[in-house]
């Protein structure tokens, strides 16, 4: 698949930019841009697409996206309706790796940041115990302006080289050279799956979305994504039943059901193949937390 490539905007008098996105979805289709992308989310929810990496993204995350890694955010449906209930935004960072000089990253010192702008080809995740400190560091390039906020940008980076791990979300072998003509397929999917999810969807009924037969679609899919198209689904479902346990509002079983899935035994089967534990455990997890 061909994601779009977004030009973004940035002062003449600024080597890079700094925003605060107010409104959920500003940018919600499949792009890529040239520059490497740092965003903190602070209030607000949805599904995050990094590569072929596909799960949720909450308040206090940060993500750290290559340059040219094609990548979405797609808020959850309540931020969209009710903005002022959730209030939800973001701080997005938009830089070029060689911002402050073609030598820089090539200087002995700075082999630990050329090292993690490496990693960040596939995607950095940074939530936990980790976040807050990188969100602070984020707020003070914000609130920085002239030589300081170069200087902030570069103790930002130097602090998130210095975690002592990080999550990688996309694959090593992922790939995205396709033609132009798919860009407006996959977005179909891609939007057609995340607004009907929680009911069945019938194989002919998405395969008619991307103008294709039941079998053509499942080998299209499969080339364009790297995952069948059961996979993709099962990951959206279960991410969102991630949220939901999370949030603490219903019971396990009503989560299965809201979720998308027919029966509990299916629903703590897959649970557990995509997160590694049972839905009970994952909710203790995180409440010990």
């Amino acid at each position: 698949m061909k994601p779009q490539h977004l030009k973004i905007p940035n002062s003449a008098d600024q080597s890079f930019s700094v925003r605060k996105d107010m409104l959920p979805n500003i940018n919600n289709r499949w792009h890529y841009h040239n520059e490497i992308e740092l965003i903190c989310f602070h209030k607000g929810s949805g599904t995050q697409f990094v590569g072929d990496h596909i799960n949720k993204f909450m308040p206090g995350d940060i993500v750290l996206v290559g340059k040219d890694l094609p990548h979405y955010w797609k808020y959850d449906m309540p931020c969209i309706k009710n903005p002022a209930a959730e209030e939800p935004y973001s701080t997005v960072i938009h830089f070029y790796d060689n911002f402050i000089g073609e030598r820089f990253l090539h200087l002995p010192e700075t082999k630990q940041i050329k090292t993690i702008l490496e990693k960040a080809k596939r995607g950095i995740l940074i939530r936990g115990e980790n976040s807050p400190e990188i969100v602070r560091a984020i707020e003070k390039i914000y609130q920085s302006s002239g030589l300081i906020k170069i200087i902030k940008l570069l103790e930002c980076l130097l602090a998130i080289s210095n975690l002592p791990q990080v999550v990688l979300l996309s694959s090593l072998g992922f790939k995205y050279d396709y033609g132009d003509s798919e860009d407006e397929r996959i977005n179909d999917i891609y939007n057609f799956v995340l607004n009907n999810f929680q009911r069945r969807i019938h194989l002919n009924e998405i395969a008619s979305i991307a103008d294709l037969v039941p079998n053509s679609f499942c080998r299209y899919f499969k080339t364009r994504t790297g995952k069948t198209f059961s996979r993709f689904l099962l990951e959206i479902r279960i991410g969102y039943s991630c949220k939901l346990i999370l949030e603490n509002k219903m019971y396990i079983k009503q989560v299965c059901f809201e979720s998308g899935f027919n029966n509990f035994a299916s629903f703590h089967k897959s649970f557990k193949l995509i997160t590694g534990k049972t839905p009970k455990l994952y909710q203790q997890a995180h409440t010990l937390a």
